[in-house]
């Protein structure tokens, strides 16, 4: 069937890989500590092999898993450290990246920091942050993504940047902002943060709104439609986490400029 229907064939396997996704994320985020920071850890080694893949010279190639490895002890070695120095391992992967011969050397070591700098930034909300500012992030990148996905099917209109994303609109941008604010607007409606906490928001979703369309950039570029095929509806780690990466290293960037109205516990 063609027409109207097939915009939504994909719905089927995404809404069930969600919600396996979900389920397990919001086990994670409940438990936290080790058990969270091995997910991370683990999730942001299977981006780099993915990566890895995507810009590798021969299919036959064992750099990707090398590169998993480097990144997942890199992540581990820079977490249990508890020094400043030990934040110079995140650039490890970046530097395997930009050192061996492959596609795109330049582009696949910016996007490895990306995902290594992430990886260290989720744990490390979580853990130092609490639970209400991690949730607030996850919230505001899946109400960005549902939001977008639906008014970009629905809307359509004006692409955002058909260059490199051509199924991003203009309509599911501006809702996945609107999306955003609202997730922040109910955070400050319970008490958990200020006033400045909507406007923030629309600019974190912003962040991942960006690492979406780099992601897409990096599998044009590659010749690919997914970065792998190990979640259904989904593609790879990569798709699913590029917003994720974008947002919480826009996240980090702003923390480093201003003091940010995150949400805390009540009382906190």
């Amino acid at each position: 069937m063609s027409g109207p229907a097939s915009r939504w064939d994909d719905l089927r396997p995404r809404l069930i890989s969600a919600a396996v996704m979900i389920s397990v994320g919001a086990l994670e985020l409940w438990l936290g500590g080790p058990s969270f920071t091995l997910l991370v850890i683990i999730l942001t080694a299977l981006m780099l092999w993915e990566l890895g893949r995507m810009t590798s010279l021969s299919a036959q190639s064992r750099s990707p898993l090398i590169l998993a490895g480097v990144g997942a002890a890199s992540l581990a070695l820079c977490i249990w450290s508890g020094e400043q120095a030990g934040a110079a391992l995140l650039l490890v992967p970046a530097l395997c990246f930009a050192l061996t011969r492959r596609r795109d050397r330049r582009l696949s070591a910016a996007w490895a920091a990306a995902a290594m700098i992430s990886g260290y930034g989720l744990i490390y909300l979580r853990n130092e942050a609490g639970t209400p500012a991690i949730l607030w992030l996850v919230l505001v990148v899946i109400a960005s993504d549902v939001m977008g996905y639906f008014a970009g099917r629905i809307l359509g209109g004006p692409k955002f940047w058909p260059a490199i994303s051509p199924k991003k609109t203009w309509s599911g941008t501006v809702a996945g902002w609107v999306g955003a604010a609202l997730v922040g607007l109910g955070f400050v409606m319970a008490g958990y943060a200020g006033w400045g906490l909507v406007a923030l928001s629309p600019l974190v979703a912003f962040g991942g709104q960006m690492g979406d369309i780099a992601e897409s950039w990096v599998k044009r570029r590659a010749g690919v439609k997914d970065s792998s095929a190990l979640i259904p509806g989904h593609g790879g780690v990569l798709d699913r986490f590029d917003a994720m990466t974008g947002a919480v290293v826009l996240l980090i960037l702003l923390s480093l400029l201003a003091n940010l109205p995150l949400p805390v516990a009540s009382g906190g």
